[in-house]
């Protein structure tokens, strides 16, 4: 399977190295819109909002726009099915749009990084994180791209679960702007300037 995805990954980068497909993970529906797990949502919309663009339509399962960015070609897509589901989009999309997984920028929550700390990887495992954890699976590696937006850790005795799926407290939605324009920056440079230039920019806390 892992090289299978290798073999594609070679193929699609040398057809597409200029198209970019930025994934923002949560769940669906206006019940969780504002939930902390939505923030990977959130990311996208933020950053659709930013270049002018809506999401009209649907793809793979995702609702999705594209448009462009200081001559880069950006897909923004937001998976239709839960998030322990993710990766079915997220791989039909890099097929359809023949996009290198390089070229990959996957956007979730964090409960163990303090909130409005961001951390940009090249790879890695899925921490727990079922979203992650499907897309890896779908993809067969975890050499994607990542973009983790801190929520910080549930108070007292709550659960991580129960604290995710919890809406954003009226302090962290004062600030929640200045994350979500923050994030959309850290994805611009991850575009334009590559993964380790926007790792030394803004992997530390603002």
């Amino acid at each position: 399977m892992k090289s299978f995805i290798k073999n594609i990954g070679e193929r699609l980068n040398k057809e597409n190295p200029n198209t970019y497909l930025l994934v923002g993970l949560g769940n669906p529906g206006r019940d969780f819109e504002m939930n902390r797990h939505n923030i990977g949502f959130m990311v996208v919309s933020h950053i659709a909002k930013k270049i002018g663009l809506e999401f009209s339509r649907v793809k793979s399962n995702a609702l999705i726009t594209d448009g462009h960015y200081q001559g880069h070609k950006v897909i923004l897509a937001k998976p239709r099915t839960f998030m322990n589901l993710s990766g079915q989009a997220v791989q039909s999309l890099l097929k359809f749009y023949k996009i290198p997984l390089e070229n990959l920028l996957l956007i979730y929550d964090d409960a163990d990084l303090e909130f409005e700390t961001l951390r940009l990887r090249p790879e890695g495992g899925s921490a727990g994180q079922k979203g992650v954890k499907s897309v890896i699976q779908h993809l067969g590696t975890e050499n994607f791209p990542r973009l983790r937006v801190g929520l910080g850790r549930p108070p007292g005795k709550m659960s991580t679960p129960k604290y995710v799926l919890q809406d954003f407290s009226k302090e962290q939605q004062s600030i929640l702007p200045f994350v979500l324009d923050r994030a959309a920056d850290a994805a611009f440079a991850f575009i334009t300037e590559g993964i380790d230039a926007a790792m030394n920019k803004y992997n530390q806390k603002p």
